[in-house]
C-alpha cells in the first residue's frame, strides 16, 4: 500500500482510476479498507474520475499524531498535504460523518485543493457533539490521567492502528503523559457546542467567506441523533454555493447500520449508492 510522508506523518492511501480526482474520507476511527469506501471510489472511477481513499492520522495504517489545534484539523492538513504530494488537485472532497468535518476543514484551511464538496451524515447537535468529545478523547485522557502511556497503548480503540502500523506503539509511548492529557482536553474542548459553529472548529463566518466552491449536501435522516437533520440543513444554508438533496437510502439508515446484521455488512456498505447522484451533480456543475 502506498504511503506518503506528510509533515512527518506517514499517510496510507490508494488511488483508484484515472481522471480528475475525488477524495473519500470515512468517519469515526474507520479505515479506507472498511466495506463501501473502496467500492464508492470504484464507482466514481467508472464514471471517468480518479478516487483517492486514505487513512487519516490515528486510523488504519497511517501514523498516529497528537499535535495541532484539534484532531480534525490535523487530519485536514494531512489530506491537503496528500493532494499536493500527489500533485493531482484540486479535488472534489467527499465524505460522511467525521469525514465530512475533516473535508470542510480541509477546504477551509486549504481552499486551493478543493474544487467541490460532497457531504453526508454531518455530525452536530448538543448530544452528537458532546458524545464525540468523549468518543475520540475520553478514553485516552482517562487512561493517561489514571495511569501511563502504556495504559493508553492498551486501549481497544488504539489496537488496530498498532497492529496495522507497528511504529504507532512507539509514537504513543513516546508522548509526555502530562502534555498528552493537555492535548486530549484541548481536542475535547473543540466539541463543546458553539452557536457560531455549525461544524466544530470552523466558524460560520469562515464557511461563508472561504467555502465558495460548489457543495452538495445530503439531508440527514430525521431519526438520526448523531447527525441531526437541522445540522445538515443549517450547513447547506450557510455554504454560499450549495445544493441540499435527499440521500438514496431511507430515513433510518444510520440507525439501521447499527443492527447486528448491518454491522456485519459494514457501516459504510451503502455509500456506493451515492455514486449516481455524485456523478450527476459533478457533471451538471462541470467539475
Amino acid at each position: 500500500m502506498p504511503r506518503a510522508d506528510i509533515d512527518g506523518i506517514e499517510i496510507a492511501y490508494e488511488v483508484i482510476g484515472e481522471g480528475k480526482p475525488w477524495t473519500i474520507t470515512p468517519g469515526g476511527r474507520y479505515s479506507k479498507d472498511d466495506p463501501g469506501i473502496r467500492e464508492l471510489g470504484q464507482a466514481l472511477a467508472a464514471g471517468g474520475y480518479s478516487a483517492i481513499i486514505w487513512d487519516r492520522p490515528n486510523c488504519g495504517e497511517s501514523d498516529v499524531s497528537f499535535r495541532g489545534p484539534n484532531e480534525s484539523a490535523v487530519q485536514a492538513d494531512s489530506l491537503a498535504g496528500l493532494l499536493k504530494h500527489l500533485d493531482c488537485g484540486p479535488a472534489i472532497i467527499a465524505a460522511g460523518s467525521g469525514g465530512s468535518r475533516v473535508s470542510l476543514l480541509t477546504a477551509a484551511r486549504h481552499p486551493e485543493v478543493a474544487r467541490g464538496l460532497a457531504l453526508w451524515w454531518i455530525s452536530g447537535g448538543i448530544y452528537g457533539l458532546m458524545t464525540l468529545g468523549v468518543y475520540y478523547c475520553g478514553g485516552p485522557l482517562n487512561a493517561a490521567w489514571h495511569g501511563s502511556m502504556e495504559d493508553v497503548a492498551k486501549l481497544p480503540e488504539l489496537q488496530e492502528v498498532q497492529q496495522r502500523n507497528p511504529r504507532n506503539r512507539d509514537i504513543i509511548l513516546s508522548q509526555d503523559r502530562h502534555e498528552f492529557i493537555k492535548m486530549m482536553e484541548q481536542w475535547m474542548g473543540v466539541y463543546v457546542p458553539n452557536p457560531n459553529e455549525i461544524v466544530p472548529g470552523l466558524t460560520n463566518d469562515r464557511v461563508k467567506e472561504v467555502l465558495t466552491m460548489p457543495a452538495l449536501v445530503f439531508r440527514s435522516g430525521e431519526s438520526d441523533l448523531a447527525h441531526p437533520r437541522p445540522t445538515s440543513e443549517a450547513l447547506a444554508g450557510v455554504l454560499p454555493d450549495s445544493e441540499l438533496v435527499e440521500p438514496p437510502w431511507g430515513d433510518a439508515e444510520w440507525n439501521d447500520r447499527h443492527t447486528p446484521e448491518a454491522q456485519a455488512e459494514g457501516l459504510f456498505a451503502h455509500w456506493p449508492m451515492l455514486a449516481p447522484q455524485l456523478l450527476e451533480w459533478a457533471a451538471k456543475r462541470g467539475i
